[in-house]
């Protein structure tokens, strides 16, 4: 049975939580917000973070395009991965691009995941790098891949966790709903295991072992507290060496869950705006926030800083028409975030869930 369009991520189900939610993110924010023109060069400073932010920063070649950027990751080399979510009837044309340091492209590859297009991260294990990718829509499908694109191995929904309909691990169609599968995001365990969140379909957390078994859920549909309403992301917290911490970023109800390593409930953060996943650097976790904005917390997950907010205006716009007209984004700021990841130097780099694609690279000052 097709879900109803009320449970689908689209403009009507945005708005919705935007009209519940907007005045809170824009009261919540601590941070003194500070945005200026040096010579040529365009800063955006928050408290004691400074960046100089370099919009549509990788460039694709002409035989390309984009379509609804939607995640982005990057290697130990500091090369740069993006995914979008892609068209299904363009299956020839590659959803994942690879950028070098200077924003150059380098190659493309990922046509399977076209229409679906979604996670992605990279992993190093031993003396090699893997991608890991996401996919939902009719894809449904998440996957290992090297660094240049060879599959390692593909899966489909996990059967044995017993919470999917009978065929979507045989026959995935877009059908949406709780009994679906729709993975998101990927964040990687001490162990060498994976969480997988399910983060549109069954809203639960899947944990698999090294090498790629399943091995139990957590979560599901519920009010929070240990329960979702779309876990978008997923990262595991270990910054300064401390005990490692499970972030869900649990969207539609504009909070962070945190959870032991075993999956049990511990607390909620609020304050955020339809948070979509997170990333750490040193002492920084970083959550991009699909109203408009992108946030830095310390280790303790108290906001030090929000970059390129343009909340009240973004989710003012009832019509919901920014997104689909470049010419009223405005410079320093954002419309969507939907990802954002560290380099090596601390640089950052968001997508937006835009349908023409934007992936800034905001340059630690």
């Amino acid at each position: 049975m097709t879900k109803p369009v009320a449970d689908r991520p689209t403009r009507r189900r945005f708005l919705a939580a935007s009209t519940a939610a907007a005045a809170a993110v824009t009261l919540g924010a601590p941070a003194i917000l500070t945005a200026s023109k040096s010579g040529s060069r365009n800063i955006w400073q928050s408290g004691d973070h400074a960046y100089e932010m370099k919009h549509a920063w990788p460039q694709l070649p002409a035989q390309y395009t984009w379509q609804t950027t939607h995640n982005v990751a990057v290697d130990k080399d500091d090369f740069l991965y993006v995914i979008h979510e892609g068209r299904e009837d363009q299956p020839d044309h590659p959803s994942i691009f690879v950028f070098d340091p200077d924003g150059r492209f380098v190659r493309s590859f990922g046509k399977q995941f076209q229409g679906g297009g979604h996670g992605i991260e990279v992993r190093q294990e031993g003396n090699e790098q893997f991608l890991y990718v996401a996919a939902y829509q009719q894809v449904k499908s998440f996957a290992k891949l090297t660094l240049s694109g060879e599959t390692v191995w593909q899966q489909y929904a996990p059967m044995e966790s017993g919470v999917y309909a009978e065929g979507e691990a045989t026959a995935p169609q877009k059908v949406w709903g709780r009994d679906r599968f729709m993975p998101t995001n990927f964040a990687f365990l001490p162990d060498g295991g994976f969480l997988l969140a399910d983060g549109y379909g069954a809203f639960v957390i899947h944990r698999y072992d090294r090498d790629g078994k399943w091995v139990s859920k957590f979560g599901g549909a519920g009010e929070g507290k240990g329960t979702f309403d779309t876990p978008h992301g997923v990262w595991v917290d270990a910054r300064d060496g401390g005990e490692p911490t499970i972030v869900v970023t649990d969207r539609a109800h504009h909070t962070l869950q945190l959870f032991e390593l075993d999956g049990t409930y511990r607390s909620t953060i609020d304050g955020f705006g339809l948070p979509a996943n997170a990333d750490t650097w040193q002492d920084l976790l970083v959550i991009p926030e699909l109203f408009a904005r992108v946030t830095l917390l310390d280790r303790d997950y108290r906001v030090v800083a929000r970059l390129g907010d343009d909340v009240e205006r973004v989710t003012g716009d009832k019509g919901f028409t920014i997104r689909g007209d470049e010419s009223r984004w405005e410079q320093d700021k954002f419309v969507h975030p939907h990802d954002a990841c560290f380099d090596s130097q601390g640089n950052l780099f968001v997508a937006e869930w835009v349908g023409s694609g934007r992936v800034t690279k905001l340059v630690r000052l």
